[in-house]
């Protein structure tokens, strides 16, 4: 009465059974947990990273045969293909921004009617620009300078010397310039730019970094006289839109198409990346066979040519990255100047925060 029950061998066995299947389970879970980082031997971690990384090659392609086998099926049958998935990018996830201009923006477009670049960009007044360099120029200076005449058309050097930056402001106000460009230089490198608008503003200082001069680009062009068209990308916010128009300030509003010449430039994450190009439009012939029933007396197929338009590209150089320090109202002013944006170490928060 209330005594334990002995355990029969039946019960040993199924407990050893029970027993077995759990440590084979753990450790089946721990090889799936076992990371390159935890193998402290060298050659075994090497070989296990290897192991992970063809693993993950494979099933990568894998799934594209899938994807590509699906979207023939749903071809063959007339139904519509799967959707292509975006892929995760730090541009489509950036954070959100308040000043990202929008279509309907009926406040941004009053006010792109009276700031200081829209008799420019109505066409009313023709752009003149002043380029000119800081008190100690390098060697490298006048090699971008001649290049950045020959890319910004009705544009014009003159030395420094001296000359006090108020000073030429000045100048260039009373001679009818609609804009000053200051090449700064450091260590014999070109490192800045410094754009000031003409009478009214704004002052813009950007950081100049990667330059690539058009002797040191393979295969470059050589740019005709031809007013270039310009192509302004990825300027989306309240600032960017500022910038956008500050650049497209120094170029005329009336592009030569005959002259097949582009200049571009291209935000992204605040990198404004400038390109200048030539482009051809080439008409190639390509021979498309026909089906096995079409075929000719002889019993031949005939080759049906076929015309395609095909898009060439050259690029004519400079190549060169800015990035916006400052952007300020009015001509340049070190002193009493107001700023409308400056950028500060302890804004850059996150990767995923932009401000153009």
């Amino acid at each position: 009465m209330g005594g334990k029950r002995k355990k029969s061998d039946g019960d040993d066995v199924e407990e050893a059974e029970e027993g077995s299947k759990k440590k084979t389970r753990t450790s089946a879970e721990k090889k799936e947990q076992l990371l390159p980082s935890m193998i402290k031997n060298k050659d075994k971690r090497s070989e296990v990273h290897a192991k992970l990384k063809r693993q993950k090659k494979l099933d990568k392609r894998a799934k594209a045969k899938a994807r590509d086998a699906a979207a023939k099926r749903a071809l063959d049958l007339g139904e519509e293909p799967p959707e292509k998935k975006v892929p995760r990018t730090i541009e489509n996830t950036r954070e959100f921004d308040e000043t990202v201009c929008r279509p309907d923006d009926e406040e941004l477009f009053a006010g792109n009617d009276a700031d200081e670049f829209s008799s420019i960009l109505n066409q009313q007044q023709t752009p003149k620009i002043l380029i000119t360099t800081c008190r100690f120029n390098s060697t490298r200076g006048p090699a971008f300078i001649s290049e950045l005449l020959s890319v910004i058309p009705n544009a014009h050097y003159y030395k420094r010397g001296t000359y006090d930056l108020k000073k030429i402001v000045e100048y260039a106000k009373n001679k009818h310039f609609t804009s000053v460009i200051v090449v700064h230089t450091n260590r014999r490198e070109p490192d800045a730019l410094l754009v000031i608008g003409i009478p009214n503003g704004p002052t813009a200082h950007f950081k100049l970094s990667k330059l690539v001069l058009r002797k040191d680009i393979k295969n470059h062009g050589t740019p005709t006289s031809h007013k270039p068209e310009l192509v302004l990308n990825n300027f989306t916010t309240r600032l960017g839109h500022r910038v956008g128009r500050l650049i497209q300030s120094l170029f005329p509003q009336d592009p030569e198409h005959k002259g097949r010449r582009v200049v571009t430039f291209h935000n992204q994450r605040d990198f404004i990346f400038f390109r200048h190009h030539r482009y051809i439009f080439e008409t190639k012939e390509v021979k498309k066979a026909e089906s096995k029933s079409k075929k000719d007396k002889d019993g031949k197929s005939e080759n049906v040519p076929e015309q395609k338009t095909i898009a060439r590209l050259q690029e004519c150089g400079p190549r060169f990255t800015l990035k916006l320090i400052s952007l300020q109202h009015g001509t340049f002013d070190t002193k009493g100047g107001e700023y409308e944006w400056v950028h500060k170490p302890e804004m850059d928060t996150s990767r995923r925060r932009f401000f153009l």
